[in-house]
């Protein structure tokens, strides 16, 4: 589901919006949370809930190694630290680079290794950086989520899950527990709007009105000019900062946005 589309901006962001501020009007929190976390893991499952489970396990996984912490002491939490690095390194490591090194161990070697032909999940380096950057801030005791409602809202929260930027615990969760953010506050609705749309302005008319010179500069690499080669990523750096921009002002609709969304 994409941000300029339809479905998001006519259905889904109004109905997830309308829900939580009446689950909120009504002083059920917890029911509101979950209801984010539900709604963003539809978001994600739009294009391919067969790469939910895997979200899904590293939310439990990351969460568990985080709230260790609480329980460890010494020597002991460095090597929790980099145990948990580590596998989310692994995580992401196979699904990008797994047929790269195929490709190249086949070449040196003649061995005629099949390539997986392996679908990268989409956001998973956001996902997994973001939960790399709690388990560093859990480390240093910077962090003190043990709540696994708060924690899987901290992940999946659908603004920044796809388009990211990577943010931290301490900037993004605090203003869920604000009780002025709980109610409908439409000098925040009216400026997400006025952001949202900048961003999308960005996309729709800046980005892809270069989409048809950038696409074929990405088909002819080789033979492009200074000039030619420049408004091929010109496009690509105004989709990123449309992206950006939008993921980073919808959050603005029902609290302020984190700094780090930037």
């Amino acid at each position: 589901m994409l941000f300029n589309s339809y479905l998001f901006i006519l259905l889904f962001l109004p109905v997830t919006l309308a829900v939580y501020f009446i689950l909120n009007r009504q002083r059920l929190t917890t029911a509101s949370k979950a209801w984010l976390v539900l709604c963003s893991l539809f978001f994600y499952g739009w294009w391919n809930v067969s790469y939910l489970p895997l979200i899904l396990l590293s939310i439990i996984f990351n969460y568990s190694v985080g709230a260790s912490f609480k329980r460890t002491r010494g020597g002991r939490r460095k090597y929790i630290l980099v145990f948990g690095i580590c596998l989310n390194l692994a995580l992401l490591g196979y699904f990008k680079y797994m047929d790269f090194f195929i490709a190249n161990l086949d070449r040196v070697s003649g061995l005629g290794v099949g390539l997986l032909h392996i679908v990268l999940p989409l956001g998973i380096s956001f996902f997994t950086f973001t939960q790399i950057a709690f388990l560093v801030d859990s480390y240093r005791s910077e962090a003190h989520e043990y709540d696994f409602l708060n924690y899987a809202l901290f992940v999946t929260f659908f603004p920044h899950l796809l388009a990211g930027p990577i943010i931290h615990h301490r900037e993004m969760m605090p203003q869920f527990d604000r009780i002025r953010n709980k109610a409908l506050d439409y000098r925040n609705i009216s400026a997400g709007l006025f952001l949202f749309f900048i961003g999308l302005f960005k996309k729709v008319v800046m980005a892809d009105s270069l989409s048809v010179w950038a696409n074929s500069g990405f088909d002819f690499s080789g033979q492009l000019n200074l000039i030619e080669a420049w408004v091929a990523s010109l496009r690509a750096s105004r989709t990123r900062c449309s992206c950006t921009s939008t993921s980073r002002d919808t959050p603005t609709w029902p609290s302020e946005a984190p700094s780090s969304l930037t």
